[in-house]
């Protein structure tokens, strides 16, 4: 196996943060005004008295060129021999703070979404498979992305997400890998895998990568960008100097929407597309169903009415545990991702309709590489911006300019939805997640989990497991003797301090409730099916 690096300066290790809920709008209308000649502050009312376009105007010049200003003073701390990819980045940021600058109110009209055209999405069912003798050919123009820039702090583990253990010990990195050589050795081919670090993960992944050097996987890595959080009072960087390390809270990546810019600046999209590659499928790496689909590949390489499609957005159907998802709208003659933090409050329940909106994006994307590569020299990946809030440690508070991936949809011709089944849609974000992927819900082939034959319907079941006794891997991990038989289950919800025994059956809606102060022990070998358990129940040894 060959490795191979691109590397960005910055390394650290701290919280990878999503969007939460602030739409991409001017601050101005965030109700900021000025504080001080040159800084911008909360403003107590809405009106804005006449004439105020020209002050508004203005500030927002201001803004612009004091953060510069700021962006020089940082640049000037990094030695020589990295100033030309710090500069580039920090540019990037400067683009992306204009444009939060300068966009007024909502992203989307809501009176304006059109309903999805027929052939918006397409059906997974109605797509053709490829012949064996094909695949080999269509995986000659393939590259896989796995974004990996998050880390695993949520479920209280240290270092990148990607090495928690998932299942027989084996990691979301080891099983991506798995996937992809099984891949390249039964078709006699040379898919690439491609690593998208942030400055949080790459130093870590680079040591574990080292263990695949034997696997038939050629394994390249590249970093996001890395950008200075700013002061949510005075819109300027936190950060004193580009040295990372020394103030780790002072940066951030700035969502997987900047893969697009990033996978440029390391080399490797034009490497790729010079080698013959034409198609990226990118995906989240904590989402355990994002494998290759081929029947997808056929579509996108070998389209029956010859239609090149440029961009293809995976989505499935919304049920009650995925109403905040992003969905796919029509919107100005193009689809387009629409992200719960752009919808205007008065139809945020009209967004978590599943009679309103059918699909969520499950954030397996595939993209022309030659149509990144033309949207991104035309300037035109105006993708929204995401506008994220957080405390530091010090009680400053801060936002973080972000966007995603999905985003990019409108920019691209010959956007396409495909309607996938669920199985292409399995994130671990939480223990309860783990709970599924470690059950016999699900058996392991070739790096890819399989739902079990024996469960009757294809849903998975819909389980809460408690925050303050379960939310961290190896807390949730003791509370189990082994994974209980999840086969027959709909519902599980857990609160307080209660542990499973071995052999423990779990069917239909089972809630079992600790209250506080008591604990409940399920005893090994029990079977529960459709009950309610609650209060006291602890089994002794003796």
């Amino acid at each position: 196996m060959v490795l191979h690096q691109q590397k960005h300066e910055c390394h650290e290790h701290t919280q990878h943060v999503v969007g939460n809920g602030w739409k991409g709008v001017n601050i101005l209308d965030k109700n900021y005004t000025a504080k001080d000649p040159h800084l911008l502050k909360v403003r107590g009312h809405q009106r804005v008295p006449s004439g105020s376009r020209e002050f508004k105007e203005l500030t927002k010049r201001d803004a612009q060129i004091q953060l510069q200003h700021e962006l020089d003073k940082l640049l000037a701390t990094v030695p020589d021999a990295r100033k030309a990819t710090v500069e580039k980045e920090l540019n990037g940021f400067a683009q992306l703070f204009h444009r939060f600058l300068q966009e007024e109110g909502p992203s989307v009209d809501w009176e304006r979404i059109e309903k999805l055209p027929e052939n918006a999405v397409r059906d997974y069912s109605t797509l053709q498979q490829p012949s064996t003798d094909q695949i080999h050919m269509m995986l000659d123009k393939l590259v896989v992305v796995k974004l990996n820039g998050g880390l695993g702090t949520s479920m209280g583990c240290h270092g990148p997400k990607s090495v928690i253990p998932v299942r027989s010990d084996l990691t979301f990195l080891d099983l991506t890998v798995q996937q992809i050589e099984h891949l390249n050795k039964t078709y006699k081919t040379s898919v690439p895998l491609v690593l998208m670090n942030s400055f949080n993960t790459d130093e870590d992944t680079q040591k574990i990568i080292r263990k695949y050097k034997g696997l038939q996987v050629e394994i390249y890595t590249f970093n996001q960008s890395c950008f200075p959080r700013i002061n949510r009072e005075s819109l300027l960087p936190v950060a004193k100097s580009c040295n990372v390390d020394a103030d780790m809270e002072a940066w951030y990546p700035p969502g997987h929407g900047d893969f697009y810019e990033s996978f440029r600046n390391s080399g490797l999209l034009r490497k790729f597309i010079e080698a013959g590659r034409e198609y990226c499928f990118v995906s989240n790496i904590d989402n355990l169903g994002a494998t290759v689909d081929l029947n997808i590949l056929n579509l996108l390489l070998n389209p029956a009415d010859g239609n090149s499609t440029e961009f293809v957005m995976e989505v499935t159907d919304k049920t009650r545990a995925d109403v905040k998802g992003g969905t796919l709208i029509h919107y100005e003659n193009k689809l387009r991702l629409l992200e719960i933090a752009q919808v205007p409050k008065e139809h945020v329940d009209d967004f978590k309709s599943i009679k309103t909106f059918k699909f969520f994006n499950t954030n397996n994307l595939w993209a022309k590489l030659d149509a990144i590569e033309r949207v991104l020299n035309q300037n035109s990946l105006n993708m929204e911006i995401i506008v994220n809030s957080k405390s530091l440690a010090n009680g400053l508070n801060v936002i973080q300019l972000e966007t995603a991936v999905g985003a990019a949809m409108k920019t691209f011709e010959g956007g396409l939805g495909i309607s996938v089944p669920r199985s292409r849609f399995l994130p671990v974000k939480k223990t309860s997640d783990l709970l599924l992927v470690m059950s016999n819900l699900y058996s392991l082939k070739n790096g890819s989990l399989v739902m079990s034959p024996q469960r009757m319907f294809p849903t998975t079941p819909l389980v809460k497991l408690g925050d303050n006794h379960f939310s961290k891997v190896k807390e949730f991990l003791s509370r189990f003797a082994n994974i209980p038989d999840l086969i027959e289950l709909d519902h599980l919800t857990v609160s307080g301090d209660v542990t499973f025994g071995r052999g423990v059956s779990l069917k239909g809606t089972v809630i079992i409730i600790a209250n506080h102060g008591d604990r409940i022990d399920i005893p090994s070998g029990a079977m529960l099916e459709n009950k309610i358990v609650s209060g006291n129940m602890r089994i002794l040894d003796h």
